[in-house]
């Protein structure tokens, strides 16, 4: 399924969490109590806040309410989605924790700055937690900040937890993911060369914006593209401006996603709505490459993920 939030556009707009049924996006709490009033389901069954839906509703609930639905599209449980402007499916995510776990873009970074790959870096993923009171949705403008001049996107995916889990295990970690989105991780470069020169970050160089979007696909959508290592082909692309300046794959993370749950979830309880960032695919940023000059006002920036839709954005 695709897992999205939604804002209903109109005189008194409304925001509404759901799945993405063909051109409509249908709101998960008004379609259970419309079941329930039609004697499709059991009255006893409940669905709580945007966050339970999406992260925490069992799956068979979720079925259960889809196959009673069927092909009904009833007046204010399902919206076509041109009457609507979709969000990040987690508006405010408990946490984001960003990793670094793409090898090429680690070794292209440090390049730049005419350093060599520490042997730290292959021992075990490391990340930084990014703000999550500064969420972009899709087709939302960024704020460029005010004191960069090396303004940048990162092109990553991200998952977002769906059990309670601490001290999980790298090939337990899929039952924890309920499911994965494209992240961008929009990033000052000067600010954030200078902070870490300190020795630590990067922090104020992230804390304006991180986008997601367009939805939430789960994991059972992605199935035929998994990996025997647990890693996901799938194929990531950038553009600016219409141009692209970026191509990868998922499956080139050094690190999976199952190793990234693990290291987060040792010695530390991790919650539904937190949300795992892979880190930039190599190349996947201007910082990398410098085929394009830094990011204006103005500028769109198009990441798209294969089977994961397309995040767009434009600098304000």
């Amino acid at each position: 399924m695709k897992l999205a939030t939604a804002l209903v556009l109109g005189k008194q707009p409304n925001m509404v969490a759901g799945w993405i049924e063909g051109e409509y996006i249908i709101a998960a709490a008004q379609a259970l109590e419309w079941v329930q009033r039609q004697g499709l389901v059991p009255e006893d069954l409940h669905l709580g806040t945007i966050m339970e839906w999406l992260v925490e509703a069992p799956v068979p609930l979720i079925q259960q309410v889809r196959l009673a639905l069927g092909a009904e599209r009833p007046t204010g449980v399902a919206y076509r989605l041109d009457d609507v402007h979709l969000m990040a499916p987690l508006p405010r995510p408990r946490t984001i924790r960003d990793f670094y776990a793409f090898e090429a873009h680690v070794k292209n970074a440090r390049a730049r700055r005419g350093l060599q790959m520490q042997p730290e870096w292959y021992q075990a993923p490391v990340f930084y937690f990014s703000n999550p009171n500064s969420v972009f949705g899709p087709g939302l403008e960024v704020p460029k900040p005010a004191r960069t001049n090396k303004l940048d996107f990162e092109l990553e995916v991200a998952v977002v937890l769906g059990r309670r889990g601490r001290d999980i295990l790298a090939d337990e970690a899929e039952h924890h993911i309920a499911g994965y989105m494209i992240m961008n991780d929009w990033s000052a470069r000067d600010i954030q060369a200078h902070e870490m020169k300190i020795g630590l970050g990067p922090a104020k160089g992230k804390d304006f914006a991180t986008s997601f979007g367009p939805w939430l696909v789960t994991p059972d959508e992605l199935a035929d593209r998994r990996r025997p290592d647990g890693r996901l082909d799938l194929t990531m692309v950038a553009r600016v401006n219409g141009q692209e300046v970026s191509r990868g794959n998922l499956a080139d993370m050094h690190f999976s996603f199952g190793q990234l749950v693990e290291r987060a979830s040792q010695d530390c309880t991790l919650f539904p709505g937190e949300i795992i960032g892979s880190g930039t695919v190599g190349t996947g940023c201007l910082l990398e490459t410098e085929a394009y000059r830094w990011l204006q006002p103005g500028d769109t920036v198009e990441l798209e993920v294969e089977r994961l839709g397309v995040l767009c954005n434009t600098i304000r």
